[in-house]
């Protein structure tokens, strides 16, 4: 279910409660939701996937993007918490895809190679590029 972006992040459709021991197990010290509140009637709750993780151990962040696309603020926010997570992070959504655009914006934004972030994003089945053109951006600096 976890796929794998980088050696340090995982992308991953909707978790429940049982992933976060999964997630545990495999070294994740820090838990990213990438998915807005009540965007579907089955997604379980991010105030209870943040207690399950916090009473693992693991730190959780909340940056929720709804289809409406991506802000400067989301890619800050993600870049910080890629940066100061310490160990592995499992970033959430729907299906995977919105966290693992969102990663490499942010990665692109500290200046990682958009040409690698989108062959890593293929071996783990995501698509980065409706956001290839601003991850070129991002990179170059000019953002």
């Amino acid at each position: 279910m976890f796929r794998k972006l980088s050696d340090s992040v995982l992308a991953s459709p909707q978790i429940d409660l049982a992933d976060i021991a999964a997630a545990a197990a495999q070294g994740v010290t820090l838990i990213i939701n990438n998915r807005p509140e009540g965007e579907s009637d089955d997604q379980t709750p991010g105030a209870e996937i943040e207690a399950a993780a916090r009473a693992a151990g693991l730190n959780y962040v909340a940056i929720p993007v709804t289809h409406a696309g991506f802000s400067q603020a989301q890619v800050t926010a993600m870049a910080e918490a890629l940066e100061n997570a310490g160990g592995p992070v499992l970033a959430y959504c729907r299906s995977g895809t919105r966290s693992t655009l969102l990663w490499s914006l942010a990665e692109a934004s500290r200046g990682a190679n958009p040409d690698a972030l989108a062959g890593q994003a293929a071996q783990a089945g995501y698509d980065i590029s409706p956001v290839r053109a601003l991850c070129d951006v991002l990179a170059s600096g000019k953002s």
